[in-house]
């Protein structure tokens, strides 16, 4: 199934309550994202119009290349997602002087499966590489908390974005 698509001023499907055009919209035509929660939204929204290119590209640059596009794509077809309840939203939980910022995002999905409500919680970790946010995503192979931290800060993963994925 290919890509759907939205026009602008349809309410976009990440709850904000802006239009498609004016929140995920701008972001999924390569508009910089300011912030986690934003990145997060646009990427829910981006599952719900099947983008998976959006999906990969949002995603921390040294783990692209682990992603299964094929599987993404099955499992976003697969699904109907029905809302989006942000739970909490923690920004700058490096410091602010760190050239490396990371951001948690906790959210609840909620999607239909064969006629029965059911909810995906979540607590996303996003980091922001050269002024670009991008999701961490836990379920492909990390580094061994020894080695280089994968958004390139030169600290060990353990004392930088694997310090925040427990």
């Amino acid at each position: 199934m290919s890509r759907i698509t939205l026009k602008s001023t349809t309410l976009c499907p990440c709850q904000s309550g802006l239009h498609y055009g004016e929140c995920c919209g701008q972001y999924h035509q390569q508009t910089h994202v300011p912030s986690a929660e934003a990145l997060m939204r646009s990427r829910y929204c981006a599952f719900i119009l099947h983008d998976i290119d959006y999906i990969i590209r949002t995603t921390a640059p040294a783990q692209q290349h682990l992603l299964d596009a094929q599987a993404l794509s099955d499992w976003a077809q697969s699904t109907q997602w029905i809302g989006l309840e942000i739970v909490q939203n923690q920004t700058a939980l490096s410091p602010k002087t760190a050239p490396i910022q990371h951001s948690r995002v906790a959210f609840n999905a909620f999607f239909m499966q064969q006629n029965q409500r059911q909810v995906h919680h979540e607590n996303s970790l996003f980091v922001q590489i050269d002024g670009v946010w991008y999701f961490v995503d836990p379920t492909v192979p990390l580094p061994s908390n020894k080695q280089p931290c994968l958004c390139g800060s030169g600290k060990k993963f353990k004392h930088c974005c694997g310090g925040f994925l427990t």
